[in-house]
């Protein structure tokens, strides 16, 4: 039975906005995707559109799940629907955003990687699945689940923060050991996409004149890290869906190519870099150590560099 006041599921055709969604009724009869229509009569459905998110949702594995997710009062944001399994009392909350973010453009990373550390924060207040990738949620308005409807408000990631207080996770979560080694759900993104384009900066010296071959470059490496993601509870295989990995690729590649000043740069003032940084860390570390900066050593340099001085960059490649 779904206990529903009609207002407010009736909400949920506008909050829920994936058009050709992945959804089934078991999950070991595979994940298909299918119309819009077809995928409301099904158990589960996909959360968010391919490229986009305006749903936050954390799978809460507790037998009083549902109560967890009421008792928002100074402890977390009360959630805009919490759907509920009568049979366990395990729920899915779900926290509607007043704008969505992307998941895949260059320059708007700091919005998915803010989303990553308020989900994370969201997760921590109700001690939600720390395996469960957001990918797939229960279908609100199936006949299977028991769904709460709360309210309609829409918040922004600003105000969902605020209310979380000290459940947000510190500043550099994402970077801690565990995390980069088991990223989930939006961190599985963020992790592609900084693994992905910390590699691609050093690669754009084999590929000068040809983005073709660096976007095939990028989407390989890029291809090679998603099969590494593995959920940190279960241990299996958790990588992102293939058209997310595209489009993390293409973004990488679109991005160089069209607004990188490494790119249009060229390979005289690239090399003229490398030079000038590999000298600049060469007197300091002997300075600091006395040694002499070894050919290894400034391979080793070379490789770490990511970042241009593009003055002396260009002071250098005029004296060449």
């Amino acid at each position: 039975m779904v206990a529903v006041e009609e207002h407010t599921s009736g909400a949920w055709e506008q909050l829920w906005l994936p058009l050709f969604p992945l959804a089934t009724d078991d999950f070991l009869d595979g994940v298909y995707r299918m119309r819009r229509s077809d995928a409301l009569d099904r158990r589960y459905i996909e959360s968010n559109p391919q490229a986009l998110s305006n749903l936050l949702v954390v799978d809460v594995d507790h037998p009083d799940a549902a109560l967890r997710a009421l008792s928002a009062t100074g402890n977390h944001p009360l959630p805009n629907a919490i759907v509920e399994n009568p049979r366990n009392g395990h729920a899915h909350a779900v926290w509607a955003l007043a704008e969505p973010f992307t998941r895949t453009e260059y320059a708007r990373r700091k919005p998915l990687a803010y989303a990553a550390a308020v989900t994370e924060g969201l997760r921590r207040a109700v001690e939600g699945d720390k395996g469960y990738s957001g990918l797939m949620t229960k279908n609100p308005t199936h006949g299977a689940w028991e769904t709460h409807w709360l309210h309609t408000e829409r918040r922004s990631l600003a105000e969902l923060e605020a209310e979380l207080g000290i459940h947000m996770p510190p500043t550099r979560w994402r970077q801690t050991r565990s995390r980069r080694e088991n990223p989930i759900g939006l961190g599985r993104n963020c992790a592609l996409f900084e693994t992905a384009r910390t590699w691609a900066y050093r690669e754009i010296r084999f590929h000068w004149g040809d983005p073709t071959g660096l976007g095939a470059a990028i989407y390989g490496e890029a291809a090679r890290i998603n099969a590494t993601f593995r959920n940190p509870v279960t241990g299996r295989p958790d990588p992102l869906p293939a058209s997310e990995l595209r489009a993390v690729a293409a973004s990488i590649t679109r991005w160089i190519t069209t607004k990188s000043r490494m790119w249009a740069d060229g390979p005289a003032v690239y090399e003229a870099t490398f030079i000038a940084i590999q000298a600049a860390r060469g007197r300091k570390g002997g300075k600091a150590s006395g040694s002499v900066m070894t050919p290894a050593k400034a391979e080793a340099n070379k490789k770490r560099a990511t970042k241009v001085d593009r003055d002396l960059a260009l002071e250098v490649a005029r004296g060449r």
